[in-house]
């Protein structure tokens, strides 16, 4: 079984080993940092290698399909709903008819201004690669995917619907607003998913419950329901999909590198905006020890990550470590190539 398991994983796409590899990491997480019992994430880690051995052993493929035969074309934003959400295709037995387009990017860091032109775009890039330890290899794949990405947009058929999934956090929001503009000449049906809304409607969770960030926190099975829910859903009117062009045109024009989701609004904020934050659980982290030590960036990034109710990645944290470094804030022990590589004490 070993060396069949072995095989397997060889034919996993990227996409699909990050969504696996996203799905196992969270859950290790939620035991860390929820009331998330051992028993339920055994029975969890179970749930997900039965759902990988069926993916793989049911998955159908057709290398030679016909773009033009899908029926409806779903966006979403990251690589882990993407995996996710092709799962529940392939349980539904609509992969051949439903096609799913992602973006691998985190929209609420980095540039947005005028990322609709290549002005924007290549401006986005290099803040990335100077300011977020992307290495060039992996910058230069960033750039092809993203290009690739806007170009199957424009290259949806008119009369196909468009269905795009959103929760409510600045990355999911900010990259709506962003494919409403790309799509504004179509006049395919457009329709949203808002799975916070839903998550919280269909499974009854109270505002004091844990809530997915993001689409990608979201289980299959979940998210499966959550889309036979929302079959019928009215596609956005003209004027809407006239306002948040407009909110885009708005949005673009902006110069901060960060953006966060306040009162169901983006809002774009400078990028020492979480700082204070992060020194503040530094602190309470060395309040832990015996001593005031070095402690490992990841486990302070770990925290501050694990404790945000924003969704910004853990690239962005480390930017700022490495400028509190930098600012005489932290002292280092290590070398800042990785979080993995270095450890920070408050001075």
């Amino acid at each position: 079984m070993v060396n069949e398991l072995k095989e397997l994983v060889k034919k996993l796409s990227e996409d699909e080993v990050k969504f696996f590899l996203f799905q196992l990491l969270f859950r290790i997480n939620m035991v860390e940092e929820t009331k998330y019992s051992d028993e339920q994430f055994t029975e969890d880690l179970k749930k997900i290698y039965n759902d990988f051995l069926n993916y793989k052993s049911t998955k159908i493929t057709n290398e030679n399909e016909n773009e033009n035969d899908y029926k409806v074309v779903h966006i979403v934003f990251g690589d882990s709903p993407s995996g996710s959400l092709k799962m529940v295709l392939r349980d539904m037995e609509s992969q051949i008819t439903e096609k799913v387009i992602s973006f691998s990017d985190l929209f609420s860091i980095g540039p947005v201004w005028k990322l609709h032109k290549e002005i924007g775009l290549t401006k986005r890039y290099e803040w990335l690669k100077n300011h977020i330890n992307i290495d060039e290899e992996v910058m230069d794949k960033y750039q092809v995917n993203f290009n690739n990405t806007i170009i199957n947009i424009n290259a949806i058929p008119q009369n196909v619907p468009i269905k795009i999934w959103i929760g409510d956090n600045s990355h999911e929001q900010t990259a709506l607003r962003y494919v409403l503009y790309l799509l504004r000449e179509k006049t395919n049906n457009i329709i949203l998913i808002d799975t916070t809304t839903n998550y919280k409607n269909q499974f009854h969770i109270s505002e004091i419950e844990y809530l997915p960030l993001h689409t990608g926190e979201i289980t299959p099975e979940k998210l499966r329901l959550i889309y036979e829910k929302n079959s019928a859903v009215k596609p956005l009117s003209q004027e809407g999909r006239k306002k948040f062009e407009g909110q885009w045109e708005e949005l673009s024009t902006k110069h901060e590198v960060l953006r966060i989701w306040t009162n169901t609004e983006i809002c774009s904020v400078n990028e020492d905006f979480y700082d204070d934050y992060i020194i503040n659980t530094a602190r309470n982290l060395h309040n832990e020890q015996k001593n005031k030590d070095f402690m490992k960036s990841a486990r302070v990034i770990g925290e501050v990550i694990g404790n945000l109710n924003q969704y910004i990645g853990d690239q962005f944290v480390e930017y700022r470590v490495r400028h509190l470094i930098m600012n005489g804030v932290f002292e280092i022990e290590g070398i800042p190539k990785a979080m993995r590589f270095y450890s920070v004490k408050l001075r």
